[in-house]
């Protein structure tokens, strides 16, 4: 009866492994599984310093995120882009936990999420990765003007007073470029997803996240 009950509670425990990280979509060649859903809202949470919300809604943004985060590492996999360094990584790090009185506050910040110190590391370091094949895929197809600029001045004045108080003119000028180019980098960052998205395979195995 013993070896009974012990065979039933491990059939049980394979069973809701197999439950927890069941495939949620199909990109392309590439899986999303539920665990990557979970992993991503806790993660999320703690670089937020947010409670862990795994609402419908937030299942589903969180699944978006990763569907765009599966074709551009499936971009950066196929080209020659550079990547974050450990180096650069543990700067990062560094400057989260500045944001805790002390280690045990952070530790205690990781466990509340269910997560540890190595799946921050890892969202770090590809976020930083993210960030180097947006600036050398898109940045060079940027162009803004003199009249841009100037034109942004002058619809965004009094925002510009004020986000940028005691600064002179040619900090201010330098502010508004750098709001322009990252806008239009953005702008072609989402049309290139657009086309990612329409020209991939993108099945949905579970109808909430779609």
């Amino acid at each position: 009866m013993e070896r009974c009950l012990v065979a039933l509670f491990l059939s049980v425990s394979i069973l809701n492994a197999v439950i927890v990280d069941q495939i949620a979509i199909i990109v392309g060649n590439g899986i999303i599984k539920d665990s990557d859903i979970i992993e991503d809202l806790r993660i999320n949470a703690f670089l937020n310093h947010e409670a862990v919300s795994i609402t419908r809604a937030a299942r589903k943004e969180a699944a978006n995120r990763l569907i765009d985060q599966t074709l551009i590492r499936k971009e950066i996999e196929s080209g020659d882009y550079p990547s974050g360094s450990v180096a650069e990584e543990q700067t990062l790090l560094s400057d989260v936990k500045k944001k805790y009185p002390d280690d045990a506050s952070y530790q205690k910040a990781l466990a509340a999420r269910g997560i540890d110190e190595p799946d921050v590391k890892k969202r770090l370091l590809w976020q930083l990765s993210v960030l180097r094949f947006i600036d050398s895929r898109f940045r060079p197809a940027v162009l803004v003007t003199d009249q841009d600029i100037d034109m942004y001045i002058r619809e965004h004045r009094q925002q510009l007073r004020t986000a940028t108080p005691g600064k002179s003119a040619e900090e201010v000028r330098s502010q508004a470029e750098d709001f322009l180019v990252g806008e239009r980098v953005n702008q072609l960052l989402e049309k290139w997803l657009d086309r990612r998205r329409k020209a991939t395979k993108i099945v949905y195995l579970e109808d909430a996240l779609k």
